[in-house]
């Protein structure tokens, strides 16, 4: 805590867990300084930060000021300091994080200075949730199984965790098997209030992972950050940012019945994807907030990412400390919740006056309708009711095939590259519209398009719920009660983001039904939500692949982006998890559940959704009766013990990692190699060619290593000539602390189209001094051998989707020097930024194809080292035959602080070199 008291803010507050040091807000308004009273919530978390950190030299008292004032109608474009309180990290982007540490240690030995000077300066709490996979299910043995091979294939990495646990202070690791990093982090880590050395002060986090934003369904400001971020606020940096806008998001009513909150989530992030919220805080208010339970609001919060914004608030109220009381919470943190919170103005109770906001949105919970989301975005949201009608339109408009519909007419498909004209087409049968026959697991069925071969119950987003976790085992056991049965060809699971989940099913004796159709436990952790689907059984992926079928996942997670939960699936949903059961019974999503029979029953008399579907009353009374806060307390008493696989691993001990330069799983990166002690100047860019150009919406699953590893790939190739056989590849999420894999698997997504080589899916570019068509990562070889730096060419919204630092580590490591795109996802620029790549954005009404860049040309990208931020940077592409086009982009290097970033190569390489001369 800082020393400093320049505004006379620090004063004492007494409650029932001591006695504590708080800054108060109200003395900055007794000063003039602002209307505190009427600031968002979520900017006096902000600013109280500020003013208990001012020491006029990280945080200066101008800091507080520009915070204090903040305007509605035009906020300050300031940069200011942020000092989060803590840090959660998940284990895929975690272990690169440790990796990092364990790297600077190292450089820091090298260049003569103290290992220990690395080392978390706040408290550091990393959840393994991220490498089970489903490669069993629909058996009790399901559990153990995937259990067992998780610790099989990842038993390396978890010995260097446990090796990170014991070599740096203030770093925590709740073990594999326990739940998911953000219900963990809302049912367990966050306390509401932080202590430290005597001062008491509001939770706050950065993680890495974008669905941090949940924990603002408790009234904690966090957000996700890139790894490379979240190591930097480790070691005591701040976080740098522009002071954001406000987007008021007001909630009236309730939700009607047979709405669910993932529906209502569904809703809201089309909303503001409408709206257009990316780079902003939301914040809700309004008299719906009286009546919604905590766990919807962390459902709302979860999403923020998909609706883009930077966060999606609740603040506090007597709802979280109910909620706190229900998960075990001891009465002395309750206390000091509530007393802190009332003490500093920050609590919201239904009489609050409203704050004021950059702008408002108004929504009436009863006009929720039942939703999915699909089959590649998020913010797709579909009515239920249009389900079947969306079906045929995207299975015809999206992915090319003939509806049985337009089969009849003149008009065909040829391919997947849409229509011809009957007078020059050649009719081509498609066997998914009459379906293939399969047989699987004694039975015998046809298969067609449409078919849901995946039903997954996964993700924070839903099953920290408990309200949509019980109805989907109430309508699981009302659907036996009608003689209904799983289709055969669906891939069921069902996988928690807490042990709690399991202890209420069988207290409310809804396992047995969800076991009996297939949704037995297969793990805890993210499974299909992050593309840990599994492999399909082999009769069906191979009846997918012969006939190409466009077959489906529902899922009730947050992403559905194409490729990312089975590379076999090209239509992805999300829907509530009472949804997710429903279309395993109806095991197609060409129906329209609201009107045509979702099956029979023993009597051969049509049963449909409504019959089964539990009322809003059944499933509110079975939450009531079956969460008790002695589960929290038992289940979270023993989390960071870990399953017995975990306690007995033996790991290494030391300050310093030694690196195994046999390892496929661990190795040391290059980042801080040989590097200067101080930075050189920045300098052009020239004679850079084009290694991959993309579209709109590349997201970081296309461009960051994710999911099953090709065996003919150059990440697959390199572990089969290390003695690694195909079966033991795991995921390029588990690799994600070997370099080598990771730079070989980057832009190497199966659902990648390069636009340099027309035609293809996959990590396929041109080689530009030849022409000849190779592997993105064989093609940087090459142009890393003539020293040629590189850029890539994008449109809208480049870099959506989870904050995955690999998306711009293994950017950096392919010798790519900057990205010129017409968009860039918040996340994914900081990120680019934080590994020296240069973002710069074209101009509006400029875009690759306005300017006739077809990628061929040579870039020459003029800079200096008077850098300044966003300033215009001019760009001139040179044709093969002579011709240049000369343009001006903006550089989206957005704050000081990120201009020294860029000049020292990297977040980490300014952090080591400043550590290095303290």
């Amino acid at each position: 805590m800082s020393s400093g008291n320049p505004f006379g803010a620090a004063d004492k507050l007494s409650t029932a867990a001591g006695e504590f040091t708080i800054h108060r807000l109200n003395k900055l308004q007794d000063q003039g300084l602002g209307d505190i009273s009427a600031l968002p919530y979520s900017i006096r978390v902000l600013l109280e930060s500020c003013l208990r950190n001012c020491d006029g030299f990280v945080v200066g008292e101008e800091d507080v000021k520009n915070i204090a004032s903040w305007s509605a109608d035009n906020p300050k474009s300031v940069e200011i300091p942020f000092k989060p309180g803590r840090v959660v990290l998940q284990d895929f982007t975690g272990v690169p994080a440790v990796v990092d540490l364990a790297a600077l240690r190292a450089a820091m030995v090298r260049m003569g200075g103290d290992p220990k000077k690395i080392n978390p300066l706040v408290p550091c709490d990393l959840v393994i949730d991220h490498s089970v996979q489903v490669d069993q299910f629909a058996t009790p043995l399901a559990l153990q199984y995937n259990v067992d091979k998780e610790f099989e294939r990842n038993r390396e990495r978890y010995e260097f965790l446990k090796w990170g646990q014991g070599a740096f202070q203030n770093f925590g690791v709740v073990p594999p098997a326990t739940g998911i990093v953000h219900q963990v982090n809302l049912e367990y880590l966050a306390s509401g209030v932080l202590t430290a050395d005597g001062t008491a002060y509001p939770d706050s986090l950065v993680g890495t992972d974008s669905h941090t934003t949940m924990i603002n369904g408790l009234g904690v400001v966090g957000w996700g950050v890139g790894g490379i971020e979240a190591e930097a606020v480790m070691l005591g940096q701040p976080i740098y940012m522009l002071l954001p806008e406000v987007v008021g998001f007001e909630l009236a009513g309730e939700l009607p019945e047979g709405a669910t909150a993932t529906d209502l989530v569904l809703t809201v992030t089309q909303m503001l994807r409408q709206h257009g919220v990316v780079g902003k805080f939301v914040e809700f208010f309004g008299p719906g907030l009286d009546h919604m339970s905590l766990p919807d609001r962390a459902t709302i919060a979860n999403m923020a990412p998909e609706y883009g914004a930077t966060m999606g608030f609740f603040p506090v109220d007597a709802e979280t400390l109910r909620y706190m009381e229900r998960t075990g919470r001891s009465k002395e943190q309750i206390d000091l919740v509530e007393r802190y919170y009332k003490e500093q103005g920050m609590f919201r109770t239904a009489d609050s006056p409203k704050p004021r906001f950059s702008s408002t949105l108004r929504l009436d919970l009863g006009n929720v309708e039942p939703s999915m989301a699909g089959p590649k975005r998020p913010q797709d949201r579909i009515d239920l009711t249009a389900m079947k009608s969306q079906w045929e339109q995207d299975l015809q408009n999206t992915f090319g095939k003939s509806t049985p519909a337009a089969d009849s007419t003149t008009t065909s498909m040829v391919d997947e590259g849409g229509h011809v004209t009957a007078a020059n087409s050649v009719a081509v049968a498609d066997p998914g519209l009459d379906g293939v026959d399969v047989e699987y697991d004694g039975k015998t069925f046809k298969l067609k398009h449409g078919a849901v071969v995946i039903a997954a119950i996964t993700s924070c987003t839903n099953t920290s719920n408990p309200s949509v976790m019980l109805a989907a085992g109430l309508l699981a056991r009302n659907a036996l009660k009608k003689g209904l049965q799983r289709k055969p060809w669906v891939k069921s699971s069902l996988a928690p983001g807490s042990r709690v989940v399991t202890d209420y099913l069988e207290k409310a004796g809804l396992t047995p039904s969800l076991d009996e159709l297939g949704f037995n436990l297969v793990g805890y952790g993210c499974t299909t939500c992050i593309g840990n689907s599994g492999p399909l059984p082999e009769p069906i992926g191979e009846a997918v692949q012969a006939n190409d079928l466009v077959v489906s996942a529902v899922l009730s997670g947050n992403r559905n982006f194409e490729g990312r939960i089975n590379q076999h699936i090209k239509a992805n949903y999300l829907a509530s998890p009472p949804l997710v059961v429903a279309y395993a019974l109806a095991g197609t999503v060409d129906i329209d559940l609201t009107h045509e029979p979702i099956g029979q029953d023993q009597d051969g008399n049509d049963v449909y959704l409504k019959d089964i579907w539990p009322s809003q009353k059944e499933i509110a009374d079975t939450v009531a009766t079956a969460l008790t806060p002695e589960m929290f307390e038992k289940e979270y008493g023993h989390a960071t013990e870990g399953p017995e696989e975990w306690q007995q691993i033996d790991a290494p001990t030391g300050e310093l990692y030694e690196w195994n330069p046999d390892s496929t799983y661990v190795q040391e990166p290059p980042f801080f190699v040989d590097m200067p002690a101080d930075p050189p100047p920045i300098g052009s860019i020239s004679g850079a060619r084009c290694l991959v150009s993309v579209g709109d919406s590349t997201t970081t699953d296309h461009i960051s290593p994710a999911g099953a590893i090709k065996k003919d790939s150059p990440a697959g190739l390199y572990l089969q000539e290390r003695g690694v056989s195909p079966l033991d590849f795991n995921s390029y999420g588990s690799r994600r602390g070997n370099d080598r894999v990771m730079t070989r698997g980057t832009f190497a997504n199966i659902r990648l189209r390069n636009q340099l080589a027309p035609g293809t899916e996959g990590g396929v570019t041109k080689y530009l001094p030849t022409g000849e068509q190779m592997s993105i990562f064989d093609a940087s070889l090459k142009y890393k051998e003539s020293g040629t730096p590189l850029v890539v060419l994008a449109g809208k919204e480049y870099g959506t989707g989870s904050s995955r630092d690999w998306a711009a580590k293994g950017t950096y490591l392919l010798g790519v020097r900057a990205v010129i795109a017409e968009s860039f996802e918040r996340i994914h620029r900081s990120n680019l930024v934080g590994m020296g790549v240069l973002p710069l954005q074209f101009r509006d009404g400029e875009s690759r194809e306005a300017l006739d860049l077809d990628g061929t040309e040579v870039f020459e990208i003029a800079l200096d080292d008077e850098l300044k931020p966003r300033q215009a940077v001019e760009v001139t592409a040179k044709k093969e035959n002579g011709d240049e086009i000369h343009f001006v982009t903006t550089c989206r290097i957005d704050t000081p602080v990120e201009v020294e970033y860029y000049r020292n190569g990297g977040i980490l390489h300014k952090v080591l070199r400043d550590l290095l001369k303290s």
